[in-house]
């Protein structure tokens, strides 16, 4: 009886213990504080990692094609805590162009407040007020005539969402190649398909992000650029070699919507 009355009290203090810890844990974060979310965008296709003009692939529709230019703008991130509140990352810090020929632009680095966050959502895109801004406005990765050169179109007044070129023996143009140039925010003044999409994410299952201001947290995203081919509707390079503003960006908007996904995070 009395190992019995020993061991149970040992059992309570045990548990008394460890939902002190929890508390003592929880209550760790300073949200006074700020601390660097990183998010990483690892692009892949499939199960390979995606390889500038070197990789071969082949998408739904059985076409083999290669990939010679991957870039594409993420913005406006809202982090969720584990209580359910959220964080907006202000706008002026929040425009990140993804491109895979520099390693140095393969993720978003976000100053946001101590906490646990467990969900996290960001635009494929970019809004459009910032696509209406006066251009001197717009610096930055969102400056056209520097780092989005080639991201933005003069003659429609806006910016290339995502750029995916590349060559495909499947393609009718010169030299085998395929683009697809992906844009337009819709307007009110003259009205355009709206291809801004709103990618959210759980992180719970993966691995909450843990953001203290004495360390850093990474969200590892991987991005299936095989879902442009096929995420909702499956696009043939021979049909559609060439995409921009016609309403067949529309079915590539979709169908990028779907590339995003949570593989792990690093606390």
């Amino acid at each position: 009886m009395i190992k019995q009355y020993f061991f149970s009290i040992s059992l309570s203090l045990l548990f008394i213990f460890s939902i002190s810890c929890k508390k003592t844990e929880t209550s760790s974060y300073d949200a006074t504080k700020k601390g660097t979310l990183s998010v990483e965008f690892d692009n892949i296709v499939g199960e390979s990692n995606l390889q500038l003009n070197t990789g071969s692939y082949t998408n739904a529709a059985g076409e083999p094609f290669k990939v010679s230019a991957l870039k594409y703008f993420v913005s406006n991130f809202i982090l969720t805590k584990s209580d359910g509140t959220t964080y907006t990352v202000p706008q002026d810090s929040c425009y990140f162009l993804i491109d895979e020929s520099d390693a140095a632009k393969h993720s978003a680095q976000l100053q946001i407040p101590e906490g646990e966050y467990k969900g996290l959502s960001f635009v494929l895109g970019v809004d459009s007020l910032r696509n209406t801004l006066d251009i001197s406005k717009r610096t930055g990765v969102l400056d056209p005539a520097v780092a989005a050169a080639g991201m933005y179109w003069a003659w429609n007044s806006g910016y290339v969402f995502l750029k995916l070129e590349g060559t495909s023996s499947a393609s009718i143009q010169a030299n085998n190649i395929f683009m697809y140039h992906i844009g337009l925010y819709g307007g009110s003044t003259t009205p355009t398909f709206n291809n801004i999409k709103t990618i959210s994410l759980d992180l719970s299952q993966r691995g909450v992000a843990q953001v203290q201001s004495t360390k850093s947290a990474n969200v590892h995203l991987t991005v299936d650029i095989l879902k442009i081919f096929s995420g909702t509707s499956n696009v043939s390079i021979a049909a559609n070699t060439v995409v921009m503003a016609s309403a067949y960006s529309q079915t590539i908007a979709n169908n990028y919507a779907k590339m995003f996904s949570h593989d792990h995070t690093e606390n």
